[in-house]
C-alpha cells in the first residue's frame, strides 16, 4: 500500500533486496454508520499494516473507534446501517472488502480469530462449553468428531483451565470470569489462526487474572508465531504486551510508533495525556505516592459532533488556532515515528 505511514515504516525495516508482504494490510480505511440523527464516519481514513508474529496494539479513550476498527476489519458489522470503505484491506494479499460474505466466513476462526470483549455476553447462554468450542473446528476442518472432541479438551489444557472434561459440560454461567475469558481464547485458538485480534481481552477480570491472560496471549503468539492486534485503554498493558503501538482519537490516528520511542518521547498531547494518567507509586516521594491521579480535561466527541479540525483541540493544552481550523495530517517525525499534531515539531524540541 505505497504512500501509506506503515508501508513506508515496513521499507525502512526491511531488508534492501526484498520487502516482506504485511499478514495485514488496511490504507484508508473509512466506516460510516447510518443512524436515525444521519450519516456518520465512526473511522476516518485508518491506514496501518501488521507483520507475520508482530504484537500492535490499539490505544484510547472509549469512544475512540478502537472497537469499530477491529470489526470492520473481521467484516461482523450488520450492513446496513454500516458500510466500510477502504483504498485496500488485505489480509495475507487477498483484497477482504470484495470477498462475498461466504468467503469471508471460510476467513473468519480460520486464519482471522477474535476475542470479544466481556464473555459472559459474547458466548451464549444456553449451550455447553463443548458445542461452544467445537463449532469453529466443525466448520473450518476436516477432522472427525473424536478428533474435534480431543482437541477440545487439548484447547482447555492449553488455556488452562482445569478439569476440561468436566468444564466442557458446562454452561457459560458455572464458569469464573476469568476460566469464561480463557474459553473464548480458547475459541479464538482452535484453528491456529494466523492473526489473533484481541479486544479488550481483560475487561472485568481482576488484576491477578489479568495478569494471568496476558501472560497466556504472550506465550501462546511465541508457541504459534500468531500476529496479535490488541486493543485496549490501558497504556500499561501496551507496554507489557506490543510492538509497536497505534493511538487513536475521535476514529483518526493522531500517533504511531514501536513501543519504546512512544513512552520515551510521545510526539502528540493525547498521548502525552494518557501517558500522565498511569497510576505511579512513588515511595520515596514526598507525598509517598497518594497525590491525585493526572486527568484529561473533556470528552471524546460524540460521532455527530466530529469536526473538520483537529477532534483534540478543545481539550489540547497547546491548542493554538490553527489546530481550530485545519486537520494535521499523519506526519513522520522520527524514523518509524509517526503524529498528526502541529505543535509536534516544539513537543519534540522541547524534550531535546
Amino acid at each position: 500500500m505505497p504512500g501509506t505511514a506503515d508501508a513506508m515504516v515496513a521499507e525502512a525495516i526491511a531488508s534492501p533486496d526484498e520487502v516482506e508482504t504485511p499478514l495485514l494490510e488496511v490504507d484508508g480505511l473509512t466506516t460510516w454508520l447510518n443512524l436515525r440523527s444521519g450519516r456518520v464516519r465512526a473511522i476516518e481514513d485508518l491506514s496501518f499494516s501488521l507483520s507475520r508474529g508482530e504484537s500492535l496494539a490499539i490505544v484510547g479513550e472509549s469512544g475512540c473507534g478502537k472497537s469499530v476498527t477491529a470489526l470492520s476489519i473481521m467484516r461482523l458489522l450488520p450492513a446496513p446501517p454500516a458500510q466500510i470503505e477502504a483504498r485496500a484491506l488485505r489480509f495475507e494479499s487477498r483484497e477482504l472488502l470484495s470477498l462475498p460474505e461466504a468467503g469471508m466466513r471460510a476467513v473468519r476462526g480460520r486464519d482471522m480469530a477474535m476475542i470479544f470483549q466481556e464473555p459472559m455476553s459474547s458466548l451464549h447462554p444456553l449451550l455447553r462449553t463443548s458445542k461452544q468450542l467445537t463449532e469453529t473446528m466443525t466448520a473450518h476442518t476436516a477432522m472427525s468428531k473424536g478428533e474435534i472432541a480431543a482437541r477440545a479438551i487439548e484447547l482447555l489444557k492449553l488455556v488452562r483451565i482445569p478439569d476440561p472434561e468436566l468444564r466442557l459440560r458446562e454452561y457459560p454461567h458455572n464458569l469464573s470470569g476469568g476460566m469464561r475469558q480463557r474459553v473464548m481464547i480458547a475459541m479464538a485458538l482452535a484453528c491456529n489462526p494466523k492473526l489473533l485480534i484481541a479486544d479488550e481481552p481483560t475487561t472485568a477480570l481482576d488484576v491477578t487474572i489479568q495478569a494471568q491472560i496476558l501472560d497466556l496471549i504472550r506465550e501462546l503468539r511465541a508457541q504459534f508465531g500468531m500476529a496479535i492486534l490488541l486493543i485496549t485503554h490501558d497504556m500499561g498493558v501496551v507496554a507489557e504486551n506490543a510492538d509497536r503501538v497505534i493511538v487513536m482519537y475521535a476514529g483518526r490516528i493522531t500517533e504511531q510508533a514501536p513501543v519504546a520511542d512512544l513512552f520515551a518521547q510521545p510526539l502528540h498531547p493525547y498521548t502525552a495525556g494518557l501517558m500522565a494518567s498511569i497510576p505511579r507509586i512513588d515511595p520515596n516521594a514526598e507525598d509517598h505516592g497518594r497525590r491525585r491521579l493526572n486527568e484529561i480535561p473533556g470528552l471524546v466527541p460524540s460521532l455527530q459532533e466530529r469536526p473538520a479540525h483537529c477532534a483534540f483541540a478543545p481539550r489540547c493544552p497547546l491548542a493554538i488556532d490553527r489546530c481550530r481550523q485545519v486537520q494535521p495530517p499523519l506526519e513522520e517525525k522520527r524514523r518509524g515515528h509517526y503524529a498528526a499534531c502541529w505543535r509536534s515539531d516544539e513537543m519534540m524540541r522541547g524534550a531535546a
